[in-house]
C-alpha cells in the first residue's frame, strides 16, 4: 500500500513539474520581450499613414501585443495590425484601436489646432521631425492631447493654444514632461 502511494506521490510530483517547464517556455525571455517591444515600436513609426492626429500606443505581454488609441483612417489601423502581426515571435495581435468617425466639423477643427499649436513660434520646435510630438486627437468636438513635452510651461501653453482655438468643446492634456 505504502509502494503504491509512493508511487503516485512521485508520478504527481513529475507530472507538475513537466507542467511547470512547459509553462516556462511558453514566456518569453525578458530580452525577447524587450526585443519585442523595440520592433512593435519601430514598425507603428514606420506606417505611413501614421500622423499628428493619430494617437497609438501597445502593450506587450510575453508574445501577445495588444494595439491601442485612436486614428482617424481605417487604413492606418488595419496597417497597425497587419505590420506587429509579422514580427518574429508574435502571436496574438489584440487590435483595439479606435477610427474615429468621419467630420468635417472635426477635420476643420484639427486644422486650426494644428496652426495654433505648431505655428506658435515658442512652440514650433515641436514640429520638427517627420514623427511630432504632440499629437491632437479631435473626436465631436472634444480635444485629446497626447505625446511629450520638454516642460510644464509648454504643457500648459499647449493646453491654452487649444483652448483658445474656436469649436472646441472640450480639452484633455495628456501631455508628458520629459524629465532631463
Amino acid at each position: 500500500m505504502k509502494i503504491r502511494v509512493l508511487c503516485f506521490v512521485s508520478v504527481f510530483a513529475l507530472g507538475v513539474l513537466c507542467c511547470a517547464q512547459e509553462a516556462q517556455r511558453d514566456q518569453p525571455t525578458a530580452k525577447a520581450e524587450e526585443r519585442i517591444i523595440k520592433q512593435v515600436r519601430h514598425e507603428i513609426l514606420m506606417l505611413p499613414y501614421y500622423g499628428v492626429f493619430d494617437n497609438m500606443s501597445y502593450k506587450v505581454n510575453g508574445y501577445n501585443v495588444t494595439l491601442l488609441g485612436q486614428v482617424v483612417r481605417p487604413v492606418t489601423r488595419s496597417d497597425a495590425e497587419n505590420a506587429v502581426k509579422h514580427i518574429e515571435g508574435v502571436e496574438h495581435v489584440d487590435n483595439q484601436i479606435e477610427v474615429l468617425p468621419p467630420s468635417p466639423m472635426d477635420d476643420g477643427l484639427r486644422r486650426r489646432l494644428f496652426r495654433a499649436i505648431y505655428r506658435y513660434p515658442p512652440l514650433q520646435r515641436y514640429a520638427l521631425g517627420v514623427q511630432k510630438a504632440i499629437h491632437i486627437i479631435v473626436k465631436n468636438g472634444h480635444v485629446t492631447l497626447e505625446g511629450v513635452v520638454d516642460s510644464e510651461g509648454d504643457k500648459n501653453m499647449v493646453n491654452l493654444r487649444a483652448n483658445g482655438v474656436s469649436g472646441v468643446f472640450s480639452v484633455t492634456n495628456n501631455l508628458e514632461v520629459v524629465k532631463p
